[in-house]
């Protein structure tokens, strides 16, 4: 093994020390919603012996304390400043945690392995918001996000649009020409499909656009490349060989953000979800009190929800605290047979 790879082994070995401090640090950041005070000697006292006696090789136990005290000296630090976190799906870089410093930059953005996770996080409070994507003007819906959302006592407090910029990623070392293989969710594989086509490259399908990435520094498989964000570039220490890879440079992807807690003030879009009766005209007879005050649809979607039963979900312009959505939403309710309001926020869109 030559002095260079020797190194370059080094340099990933603290890439993944780092990531591994950073996610320590952001269960620090989640326990510190559960507890009632920062400081516990005694959980210290135990972690401290616990890491010294594991302890072995070339490492000794008080060289291990001492890194220990600081990390539990940081993880202090942090929790006194009780940061917002915000939960999304996926490993770090993924396009949810685009969209969540989007959104706002002041939260800590906190990863989670599927949807359902992201929804328990909130609700139990770990988090304090979840952003989750709904839909995608290429994939369209995002049928189990719906479903959760039909279950779920969170509301919606916010959305954001946001483009979805697909990046070809490599090892630093990689020759671009050497590239056969590329890895990366199914749905970023069929948006860049073109491109893979037109450079003869080989698609394989992974969980996750950013779990790709991380899995191409982490392996560092010979002649292969990962289609993820920008972000995974600078998070994983990867080059960007080519941007903008997609197919339709009109791909975006819409995010709402949840809370167990309403937002107050007003808003400029609202969210509903509801349910007719299963009968001929009913679903017009709802969609034509928005059309007769005036209201704008920006989104209708529907799946099936009981036997025989379809949930649709709205979205539209306004504010509830416009008399002419209240009314329209009473008089929505009496043609209805569940109607559940989801919430009213403000959207931004990134262009």
């Amino acid at each position: 093994m030559s002095l260079e790879r020797i190194r370059q082994n080094i340099d990933y070995l603290d890439c993944k020390i780092i990531r591994l401090l950073n996610e320590r640090m952001e269960h620090a950041l989640m326990a510190r919603k559960l507890k009632t005070k920062i400081e516990d000697p005694e959980r210290e006292k135990t972690l401290l012996q616990s890491v010294k006696r594991r302890a072995t090789g070339l490492i000794n136990g008080k060289f291990i304390e001492d890194i220990y005290l600081q990390i539990l000296k940081q993880s202090k630090r942090l929790q006194e400043k009780e940061f917002g976190l915000i939960a999304f799906q996926g490993e770090h870089g993924a396009y949810g945690e685009v969209a969540a410093r989007k959104w706002n930059e002041e939260f800590i953005p906190i990863p989670f392995e599927d949807f359902s996770r992201v929804f328990e996080s909130v609700d139990a409070g770990l988090a304090d918001y979840g952003i989750v994507p709904v839909e995608n003007t290429l994939g369209g819906s995002v049928e189990q996000v719906n479903r959760l959302i039909l279950d779920t006592d969170l509301h919606v407090v916010g959305a954001i649009e946001l483009p979805i910029n697909l990046c070809l990623l490599a090892l630093p070392d990689t020759d671009h020409r050497e590239i056969r293989t590329v890895y990366s969710h199914p749905q970023a594989l069929a948006q860049a499909r073109n491109f893979l086509k037109r450079n003869k490259l080989e698609p394989v399908q992974y969980y996750d656009t950013a779990g790709a990435a991380k899995m191409l520094m982490e392996q560092r498989p010979r002649g292969s490349a990962a289609i993820a964000s920008k972000l995974c570039a600078e998070l994983y220490h990867l080059k960007i060989i080519k941007e903008a890879i997609e197919n339709h440079s009109r791909n975006r992807t819409r995010f709402l953000v949840l809370s167990r807690n309403e937002k107050p003030g007003e808003g400029d879009k609202c969210s509903i979800v509801f349910s007719t009766e299963h009968k001929a005209g009913t679903l017009f007879r709802v969609l034509e009190i928005f059309a007769k005050n005036g209201i704008n649809l920006t989104r209708i979607e529907s799946i099936p929800h009981e036997p025989g039963e379809y949930a649709f979900f709205l979205d539209f312009t306004g504010s509830l605290v416009d008399e002419i959505v209240t009314d329209a939403l009473e008089e929505v309710k009496e043609n209805t047979t569940h109607l559940k309001i989801l919430g009213c926020y403000k959207e931004s869109s990134v262009e």
